[in-house]
């Protein structure tokens, strides 16, 4: 059952946010539920106090990128610790989606390492092994002709998620490659902004917009691609990664958080230092110029890949966390009782 709460929303607001608090803890305390599970900062916070506050046997929370980071201002940072080693002295166990998570927040003493365990993300592996629509179709319905090469990014088209630098390397690749077409997936307040700064940069013609697509639509998008791009500053492990190489296409990133974890230099794709538009354009050069670079980093990439982020697996992560920390907070002796519904 899913219960929409309109108060907690994204943006700091304390009186609305007091009231979604309120509203949780009566949730909460309807509920009894074994275990509360939280994601993202703000609720994560939210939540884990109003469970505390009633009870809950068993309080987990993942992370799925910092609240504190460089680009933030150091006030708010500061905040933002103090805020998540208050809630995680409530936390029985902190969920990293990737190995930089748990550096950065060990690193900030949020909390000691012993209280972190890594599971990634669950994906819908098959939607990118096998989408429903040919490539073939996908890439006539999006203009694009079966001579162009096509490099896809796919983000909110928002702050931090590095367009800008997508286009700055577009300048430079388009009048070499005139065949090459950058395709962005997704929509956000930047749009508009961001189509004019393609068309002052002479590449209108090349650069495409999907606008906001539905998620079972991002395999065939990438399946219609052949090189995916991503240069956002700040994300835990962004899931356009392991999604394209599950699509069978190779990756170009920055090296921030959690992409060195997927993204395998001369493996699976390569990495480039944030901001580097040199080396981003000459990395996305490299693979336009060799279609069998681009099958072989595509193929090692599904291949490593494929199990482990399929979600059956991160499911069934999660049930045993849930269920070995439900028995340590039983008294000695006490049967194991009923076991977490498998629904």
């Amino acid at each position: 059952k899913v219960v929409v709460h309109d108060r907690l929303r994204r943006p700091i607001n304390p009186w609305r946010d007091w009231l979604a608090y309120r509203k949780l803890l009566g949730e909460l305390r309807r509920l009894a539920p074994e275990v509360v599970h939280t994601h993202s900062s703000k609720a994560g916070i939210l939540g884990r106090a109003a469970a505390a506050a009633v009870g809950v046997p068993v309080i987990v929370h993942t992370i799925h990128g910092p609240p504190f980071h460089r680009y933030e201002r150091p006030w708010r940072n500061r905040l933002y610790v103090a805020a998540e080693r208050w809630a995680a002295r409530r936390t029985d166990m902190l969920i990293s989606v990737c190995e930089a998570m748990t550096e950065q927040f060990v690193g900030a003493r949020v909390a000691p390492e012993h209280m972190f365990t890594t599971i990634y993300s669950g994906l819908e592996v098959e939607r990118f092994i096998h989408p429903c629509r040919s490539r073939e179709v996908v890439r006539a319905e999006l203009g694009f002709g079966p001579a162009e090469l096509v490099i896809a990014k796919a983000a909110r088209l928002f702050e931090l998620k590095g367009h800008d630098d997508v286009l700055a390397a577009a300048a430079r690749i388009v009048p070499q490659f005139p065949q090459t077409r950058f395709l962005f997936i997704g929509d956000g307040p930047r749009r508009q902004e961001l189509q004019l700064a393609a068309e002052r940069l002479g590449l209108a013609e090349h650069v495409h917009f999907t606008g906001l697509v539905p998620p079972q639509r991002i395999g065939e998008l990438f399946a219609a691609a052949d090189i995916v791009v991503h240069c956002s500053l700040r994300e835990g492990l962004a899931r356009a990664l392991p999604q394209a190489l599950l699509a069978g296409r190779p990756v170009v990133s920055y090296d921030i958080d959690g992409a060195r974890e997927v993204v395998i230099p001369g493996k699976t794709g390569y990495l480039v230092q944030p901001g580097d538009i040199e080396r981003l354009s000459g990395s996305l050069i490299e693979l336009i110029k060799d279609a069998g670079k681009r099958l072989a980093f595509g193929t090692e990439g599904r291949r490593r890949f494929a199990d482990q982020f399929r979600h059956q697996r991160i499911t069934d992560q999660i049930r045993r966390l849930y269920e070995a920390l439900l028995a340590k907070k039983r008294p000695p002796g006490c049967s194991s009782g009923a076991q977490l519904h498998r629904g």
